[in-house]
């Protein structure tokens, strides 16, 4: 197996409020990167059970969050890919107190309850219960305008048919094009759109 030499870079904003209306890119990773969500075959991604059970956890975030929309998605034998969108519906309206379906939910949070809500069901599965399902932590990038929501929508999309140059596949052990294209992006101060709220 090929050293894998080359990470996306973490590009969480200091001070950026994570819980406000916005699409959000994340790859959330399997501990280790071990295969145990399922198999490419053919440019097909097959999933097995424990794949199928992280599927139906993303689709169930805005059953959770109220304001969350879970918008493309896929799932890798050793990762996730997908964008999660915040909408309007997440912010507590001014001077109003919050209550537990209208205060704000950061995307870290969100993301912690997927992680959550799947390994308890995959360990359930298997028998294995406490035992880490996913890295601690995970990637994330704010979409900045719909040119940059299309072309990762496209990525997610093709993201099987391109296992074998995909920089969480550790035997290909490079960063490929799209990598380096969104870390370039990432070093850019994110745009504010008053007609679509997205950063």
């Amino acid at each position: 197996m090929a050293e894998f030499k080359h990470r996306r870079k973490a590009i969480r904003l200091r001070g950026y409020d994570y819980s406000q209306p916005g699409e959000y890119f994340v790859t959330i990773c399997t501990k280790d990167r071990e295969h145990i969500l399922g198999k490419i075959e053919a440019g097909r991604m097959l999933l097995n059970g424990f794949g199928e059970i992280v599927a139906l956890c993303w689709m169930d975030l805005p059953n959770h969050y109220p304001g969350v929309q879970a918008d493309q998605f896929v799932v890798m034998p050793n990762h996730v890919h997908g964008i999660i969108v915040i909408t309007e519906r997440n912010l507590v309206g001014e001077g109003s107190e919050p209550s537990p379906t209208t205060r704000r939910h950061p995307l870290s949070e969100i993301v912690r309850s997927f992680k959550t809500f799947s390994a308890r069901r995959i360990n359930e599965c298997r028998g294995t219960p406490g035992l880490s399902v996913w890295q601690r932590n995970y990637y994330e990038h704010i979409i900045r305008d719909e040119r940059s929501l299309e072309r990762i929508r496209v990525y997610i999309v093709s993201n099987p048919e391109r296992w074998v140059a995909d920089e969480n596949n550790l035997e290909q052990g490079a960063m490929d094009e799209f990598s380096s294209w969104i870390n370039q992006e990432g070093m850019k101060s994110p745009r504010f759109s008053s007609s679509t709220s997205r950063q």
